[in-house]
């Protein structure tokens, strides 16, 4: 499961794996209004997190970390519906992996300065979707799905590796 969160728009998309076929499961997005109350906005993602995690029980949760650009103010947000969506995975006594915005166009697009665009088309075509994931926000929670099944498998296949002895 892929996470890329927001207060005003926390998107999640599930996936499931075998080999290194890919294909979506589900996705979603959740929507907070600004005119509600902190408290009741941070309790619907964790809610909706929650949800969607006993629904699709992954074996992980890929979280997009925050960046910190120009608008610290913004950052704030997006950690406070971050910290709910990780509060639900904890919860559920799910794993969390955590991946910069760079690391996951990196594994998804090939290059880590891929525009929405580029993310939206490879998670389209990753996964054999007949249709772009929308909005943009469960485009990426499944492309920090798809990252961090790379990282997983990658990590699987150098653990068997060094299982039997062999040396990079």
């Amino acid at each position: 499961m892929g996470i890329d969160p927001g207060l005003a728009n926390t998107g999640w998309g599930v996936i499931e794996t075998r080999g290194s076929a890919a294909r979506a499961l589900a996705y979603d997005c959740i929507h907070t209004s600004s005119s509600d109350k902190l408290d009741y906005r941070l309790g619907l993602i964790l809610n909706r997190i929650g949800f969607a995690i006993r629904e699709y029980t992954p074996d992980a949760v890929a979280v997009e970390s925050i960046y910190f650009g120009a608008n610290t103010r913004s950052a704030i947000w997006t950690a406070h519906a971050r910290g709910a969506a990780i509060a639900a995975c904890a919860a559920a006594g799910v794993e969390v992996g955590e991946y910069t915005p760079m690391q996951i166009k990196q594994a998804v697009v090939g290059t880590g300065s891929a525009d929405k665009h580029q993310v939206t088309f490879m998670v389209r075509e990753l996964l054999a979707l007949d249709h772009d994931p929308k909005p943009d926000h469960c485009a990426d929670a499944l492309a920090a799905a798809v990252c961090h099944a790379h990282v997983a498998r990658s990590q699987h296949i150098a653990s068997r590796a060094l299982a039997k002895g062999v040396h990079a």
